[in-house]
């Protein structure tokens, strides 16, 4: 029943008539896998019986056609078809879609699933500039705003010399850094019980030690709860 939706599914077009009659569908379906009355509600239909509302299915596909079209050749049909600005043609097609010969009222009125394709297509992909002031060093993130969490992942192995050597070089350049901590966690699970451990250093001098047990979690969920303790 979905095929071809594209043709009626864009933005800015009436879909309660058809909204209704999908919906109406789905909730057979739904009564027809769990078996349950016809009196019971939507809602709890298609939660139970783990089916997305309909509508979020429709813009689910929509989202990954649109995201298919990015992938074709540039020589492609549909692809000649769409305001491309880095194309690498050096002009648009006469029948491409040139949103800039319009007004703002007349994009608003222009309707279809060639159209939301054209101004979905391209916020994808953004194209960045190699000259743009964010790539200056000085104006990045990390030069702007020094204060930052650095995560290393230490490698158990202890033949692992180039592992140990980083750790060791990261240890000391934070010691004679008077406005850095060093935290190291490390997690156990033993007989369905996790231990979590933190160790905070700063000017090598140990500071806090924190241990937390928990029962019935898994290793993955317990380092996660030590580290955003240690971070607090």
């Amino acid at each position: 029943m979905l095929y071809g939706f594209q043709l009626w599914f864009y933005n800015r077009t009436s879909l309660l008539y058809l909204m209704k009659i999908f919906r109406k569908m789905q909730r057979r379906a739904a009564i027809w896998i769990l078996g349950a009355f016809r009196t019971s509600p939507t809602d709890s239909l298609e939660a139970i019986a783990r089916l997305i509302s309909i509508k979020l299915h429709l813009q689910k596909l929509a989202n990954r056609s649109q995201l298919q079209t990015a992938t074709l050749p540039e020589k492609y049909l549909i692809r000649t078809l769409m305001d491309d600005p880095h194309s690498s043609q050096t002009k648009l097609s006469t029948h491409s879609i040139n949103m800039n010969m319009f007004t703002e009222c007349q994009k608003s009125s222009i309707k279809g699933h060639l159209i939301d394709s054209n101004n979905k297509l391209f916020g994808v992909f953004p194209f960045f500039s190699l000259l743009s002031p964010e790539f200056i060093p000085g104006s990045r993130i990390v030069d702007v705003f020094s204060d930052r969490f650095l995560f290393n992942l230490a490698n158990k192995d202890k033949n692992n010399k180039m592992c140990i050597q980083q750790l060791d070089n990261m240890t000391l350049q934070s010691f004679s850094s008077p406005n850095t901590a060093i935290v190291i966690t490390d997690v156990s699970v033993k007989n369905d019980i996790a231990t979590s451990i933190s160790h905070i250093h700063a000017y090598n001098h140990p500071l806090i030690k924190t241990v937390h047990y928990t029962a019935f979690i898994t290793s993955t969920e317990v380092k996660l709860f030590t580290i955003r303790c240690s971070i607090n």
